[in-house]
């Protein structure tokens, strides 16, 4: 077989696989765009805005509704929350920690986010992490990551810890507590609603099928 032969016999086969992937409408076809979209933002896309963005986590999807307001900002800040076990309201709740309504309402995402958001995030280091930012991190006590908001900072020597809170939970709860800079993942800038709800749908159907 000659040269010509072969780049011939090389453009068919790359013409009907192209056809089968942009525009056969088979199931294995959408199948393979889903592998292919897969491969693509996981080992190329998803490294690329880690680089950019500084962060092992560049895009997370938030899985839970701890983030939460219901209703009105004014609705949620005199929802149900425990002081020191003792029924109050996130008002009083934020009191006890130092936080105002005024000051609240200058945090970043004052009025939360849902379960299904996608939050783009930023690594940033500890000293440059704020009251009142919305955070990643890391603990050993659930395999995903937890975003919630920071409550406290504290500084023991050069290293810092910090306290967060989910703003639709009651309290900070165990894994809020004494969150090293260490565990630190990256710092929310940036919420994109609902798409998150792609991953979420994804790994319940893996579940399902009993791959994860």
């Amino acid at each position: 077989m000659n040269l010509k032969s072969i780049t011939k016999t090389i453009k068919k086969y790359l013409g009907k696989l192209w056809y089968f992937i942009w525009e056969d409408e088979s199931i294995w076809s959408w199948i393979v765009n889903l592998v292919l979209a897969f491969i693509l933002i996981k080992f190329l896309v998803y490294p690329g805005l880690g680089l950019i963005f500084s962060t092992s986590h560049p895009v997370v999807a938030v899985v839970s509704g701890s983030m939460e307001h219901d209703d009105s900002f004014d609705d949620w800040w005199e929802s149900l929350a425990y002081c020191d076990g003792t029924k109050c309201t996130q008002e009083q709740w934020y009191a006890l920690n130092s936080i105002d309504k005024t000051y609240f309402q200058d945090f970043s995402f004052k009025n939360g986010f849902n379960k299904g958001d996608i939050m783009v995030l930023k690594g940033e280091e500890a000293k440059n992490i704020n009251i009142g930012d919305v955070i990643v991190f890391q603990t050993i006590s659930r395999s995903d990551p937890i975003i919630h908001r920071v409550v406290d900072i504290k500084q023991d020597g050069e290293n810092y810890v910090f306290q967060t809170k989910g703003d639709h939970n009651y309290d900070s709860g165990n894994i809020d507590m004494d969150i090293s800079e260490d565990n630190l993942i990256g710092k929310a800038v940036f919420r994109i609603p609902i798409l998150g709800w792609i991953k979420i749908g994804f790994v319940e159907l893996l579940k399902l099928l009993h791959i994860v």
